[in-house]
């Protein structure tokens, strides 16, 4: 018996990220779990447009967190074949944001400081302003898909994650059982501690994340032994003394004010323009303060 094929163009959403915004706990714990839609893993992202050819079903979610350096790339190629494709995307607070990125890529053994990472002044630093505009992403995303994008807020998610799945669930025609939801922590963060001795070894050995070798096996050798140092150091570090490390904070306070200060308009007019999610009548929303509370403190 063949496969029933769709003649009709199918409805497509494809959520593209971004990094430090609960993106893999969506990709694993929610997208799977939502009816009335085809999901298609991040892992196989890169044929997704070819599985949504075959039109097999009527109704497809896409999921692939889009770095700064692939976002403008991949939204062109993906809307050159579904220009109706409904996007969605969601923003975390700036501040927020680059501290979670700056201790992500510590980890990953990035030696610098916070002002090597970011610099908010003189934009000399790894990571540019041109990567915290949130306002050019939504640009493209609105020039390149018929379609306005779904803007949603991280913290709305941090607040009340069971509100923030449905109204997903609700703005996607789909349905979720919140009860069967694992709401853990995807991912566990890191102690200063753990990453104060990562940038201390990292100063002696190069653990950052990169193709070692051009053959395929060697370089899987090559990312788990890479993958075994760091894990190794980071867990070996929540063996030594407080008295090791200094007092200083990976971050300070004034570093982050700066970002969260210079960024305030962009930030307020990105929660304007986002989509205010609705469950059962109830709207999520949240103070600033709570915002602050939430963003810890900053």
């Amino acid at each position: 018996m063949q496969t029933q094929h769709n003649t009709q163009q199918p409805e497509v959403f494809f959520h593209v990220g971004t990094a430090k915004t609960g993106t893999t706990f969506l990709q694993y714990r929610v997208f799977p779990k939502l009816q009335g839609l085809s999901y298609i893993q991040r892992t196989r992202y890169k044929k997704a447009i070819k599985i949504i050819k075959k039109g097999e079903h009527n109704r497809y979610l896409v999921s692939r967190e889009l770095d700064r350096r692939v976002f403008k790339k991949e939204v062109e190629r993906f809307a050159k074949a579904y220009p109706n494709t409904l996007a969605i995307i969601v923003f975390r607070r700036h501040d927020s944001y680059i501290a979670s990125e700056y201790r992500r890529y510590v980890k990953n053994g990035f030696t610098g400081s916070f002002k090597d990472f970011f610099d908010v002044q003189n934009d000399s630093g790894f990571f540019k302003k041109e990567h915290m505009d949130y306002d050019r992403q939504i640009k493209i995303l609105e020039k390149n898909f018929n379609k306005k994008p779904l803007v949603l807020v991280y913290n709305d998610l941090k607040n009340d994650s069971k509100a923030f799945i449905g109204g997903i669930a609700n703005a996607l025609e789909a349905t979720v059982d919140l009860s069967n939801l694992d709401l853990s922590r995807k991912h566990k963060s890191y102690s200063e501690k753990q990453l104060k001795a990562m940038q201390f070894m990292g100063k002696y050995i190069n653990m950052t994340k990169r193709r070692g070798f051009k053959n395929s096996f060697l370089n899987l050798l090559f990312r788990l032994y890479l993958g075994t140092l760091r894990y190794g150091i980071l867990h070996g570090a929540r063996l030594l003394p407080d008295t090791m490390f200094s007092k200083s904070p990976l971050i300070s306070k004034k570093d982050l004010k700066e970002v969260k200060k210079y960024y305030k308009e962009e930030w307020k007019a990105c929660k304007a323009y986002s989509t205010r999610l609705v469950v059962d009548e109830t709207l999520v929303e949240i103070t600033d303060l709570q915002e602050d509370l939430i963003y810890g403190g900053i």
